[in-house]
């Protein structure tokens, strides 16, 4: 709700008004700001690209208008494995066409607005809180755009629940590049547990969203199912192994140490 903070106008087209990704007794699920005026540009059974050109006609705007500067490409980044540097080495590389498949949670935040300048692609997100939804998503996508490269982002949590997709992938041959966000936690569960008032966590519910015992090895995983993995020491390596798996088909995994703070 903060980034809607302050809006007194929200276009909607081909979509649905925002509303809370998990839903809780007594907690607001819409996630309008109060006086917002919602307009909806394109419904159900609409046309919306053809209301987004006309859109676009009626307020003169150039179909082919250069991103604004704020929407520049970063430059590739060097140093620690943060999720800023993350997203700004996806947005420096990420190649036009490109289809990116995103449940990296909270790791991947900066991950829209450092590819915003990046050539034109689509970006599928999460929808109803689901948990494992990316790998499977980013393989059907690959399936049904076999010419164009697909980008997963997928937190390592997330990961585990639909990891054999990785193994389909292989069987097919499709252009599917994973960044696994290896945080080590269930980290989206633990700002779910202070959303809903819980201050404190005991040791007890800590453990149950730690993933560091056993720690999981996705390099060892995505080779024992046939697709090709590193792991990258930093962001400067981090972009050098994203270049290659662009500029190779077939799918590649990229596991990414995050280091927080």
């Amino acid at each position: 709700m903060v980034q809607l903070a302050g809006l007194r106008h929200l276009v909607v087209a081909d979509c649905r008004v925002p509303v809370s990704f998990f839903a809780y007794p007594s907690k607001p699920s819409s996630l309008v700001p109060d006086g917002c005026e919602v307009h909806v540009l394109a419904g159900d059974g609409d046309d919306p690209v053809g209301a987004l050109e006309a859109l676009a006609d009626a307020v003169g705007a150039a179909p082919d208008a250069a991103p604004l500067a704020s929407s520049s490409r970063p430059d590739p980044p060097s140093g620690a494995l943060t999720g800023e540097a993350i997203a700004a080495a996806l947005g420096a590389v990420l190649p036009e066409g490109a289809i990116v498949s995103d449940e990296a949670q909270t790791s991947g935040v900066w991950a829209t607005g450092a590819t915003a300048g990046a050539p034109r692609h689509d970006w599928l997100t999460l929808t109803g809180g689901s948990i494992g939804q990316g790998l499977p998503v980013a393989t059907g996508a690959a399936v049904a755009c076999p010419d164009r490269p697909v980008v997963s982002l997928e937190g390592d949590g997330s990961a585990m629940y639909t990891l054999p997709a990785l193994w389909s992938q292989a069987h097919e041959g499709l252009d599917v590049t994973t960044l696994i966000f290896s945080n080590h936690s269930y980290a989206i569960l633990e700002l779910e547990l202070s959303r809903v008032g819980v201050e404190h966590t005991g040791p007890h519910a800590k453990g149950l969203l730690d993933l560091s015992r056993p720690p999981l090895d996705f390099v060892a995983l995505a080779k024992g199912m046939g697709v090709p993995a590193t792991r990258p020491a930093d962001a400067g390596a981090l972009v050098d192994d994203l270049q290659a798996a662009f500029a190779e088909p077939g799918p590649h995994l990229i596991d990414v140490e995050v280091h927080r703070g």
